[in-house]
């Protein structure tokens, strides 16, 4: 079989994240028994979603996992020429919703699982397959936690995200926060008897465009990142309800995305403390009632392979790169490697031609993603 006729297959579910994934995980299921392959499933609470997880070789703890989601953002308002969910092939690129972001390398390791068992591997080869990396990677936290129930726990691990097949060593980690601000109302005419709470969330949002304009210039800086440090902005906000009405409600949704190694809880910390100290007193004073909170809704740690890494030899003589990188973007490495499994990302595809319309892959990149599969088992498992 070839990687593009389970491709083919994949991308003709709509798994965007917000859907049920269960009736591409059944195709997985029944394409793995048909070569004997033995599989664990782990659920969501509502069992709607599922991650699988596959071994190959001896059924035990130890060897290789090769992972990836297979939810997706979604094609809503976006002008796709085509139908996103069917894949087409055009002067050698393959389109379709997931067609790199990251079908294509699920779909490479289901087409070598013959080759796979075929090899007796000596040292098991894992197949993580997961939900929802798109909202906050819930599908992996169950997976690992599965890995505890089951002992099943592979030694090293490679995320197959899009990165040209290039060794990524590092990315950043994120924090998500709501923040909410209550004033008190009344009418515009009388504003010190009322809290202005679109005001009071204004002086915030001024200071997180200085604390941006601080991180770059002041750090922590860590090489090979771009940008070279952690970054802060607020990406929502609202509040208010007409003009002459006292706006006693207003809340804004932020970010950090930190190197390896800073805190995102410090730096928020040092928001609520100039936030208490410069803005609340005023607020409080007219009424205690009145304030800010703060609510995280997402923390998803970095992650950071060391270049001195068995790991990190084993990819870059597999896959032929010479160099080694470090991104922006987060994915399920930083959890596989705070639960002790060090991680590297190596797949197929450009995250430029994620998330877009007419998302595409190269062919030559999934032939590439195949060989290095294939070549790494050999290397690490045989």
């Amino acid at each position: 079989m070839t990687t593009t006729e389970p491709l083919e297959r994949l991308v003709a579910f709509d798994t965007t994240s917000r859907n049920s994934n269960l009736n591409l995980i059944g195709f997985i299921r029944n394409y793995l028994d048909g070569f004997g392959v033995p599989y664990r499933i782990s659920t969501n609470p509502d069992g709607q979603k599922a991650n699988l997880h596959a071994v190959i070789g001896p059924q035990e703890a130890g060897g290789l996992a090769l992972s990836g989601h297979v939810d997706t953002v979604p094609v809503d308002s976006q002008a796709w020429t085509g139908d996103p969910f069917a894949l087409r092939r055009h002067d050698g690129k393959l389109f379709a919703r997931g067609s790199c972001d990251m079908k294509g390398f699920v779909a490479a390791c289901l087409s070598a699982v013959p080759d796979f068992q075929a090899r007796s591997l000596a040292r098991p080869l894992h197949l993580f397959i997961s939900y929802d990396e798109e909202v906050g990677c819930g599908g992996v936290r169950r997976l690992i936690q599965d890995l505890g129930e089951s002992g099943l726990r592979p030694d090293l691990c490679v995320v197959g995200e899009p990165s040209g097949m290039k060794p990524i060593l590092a990315h950043k980690g994120k924090l998500n926060l709501n923040v909410t601000v209550r004033g008190l109302t009344g009418h515009s005419s009388e504003p010190a008897k009322g809290v202005n709470a679109v005001q009071a969330a204004g002086e915030a949002i001024a200071w997180v465009a200085r604390e941006a304009r601080r991180l770059v210039a002041e750090g922590p800086f860590e090489e090979g990142f771009e940008p070279p440090h952690t970054t802060i902005h607020v990406g929502t906000v609202e509040g208010g309800t007409i003009l002459n009405i006292i706006p006693e409600h207003a809340a804004f949704t932020m970010e950090w995305r930190f190197i390896p190694g800073d805190s995102p809880h410090r730096h928020m910390e040092r928001m609520r403390a100039w936030i208490a100290e410069t803005i609340e007193p005023a607020m409080k004073a007219v009424h205690p009632g009145c304030g800010f909170t703060y609510d995280i809704v997402l923390e998803m740690p970095g992650m950071a392979l060391p270049a001195d890494h068995a790991l990190t030899a084993a990819v870059k003589q597999v896959s032929g790169s010479n160099s080694t990188g470090k991104v922006s973007y987060g994915t399920e490495g930083g959890f596989f490697e705070t639960a002790g499994i060090p991680t590297i990302i190596c797949g197929p595809g450009h995250i430029a031609q994620a998330h877009q319309p007419d998302e595409w892959i190269a062919e030559s990149e999934l032939e590439a993603c195949d060989r290095f599969i294939r070549r790494l088992a050999d290397r690490l498992l045989g």
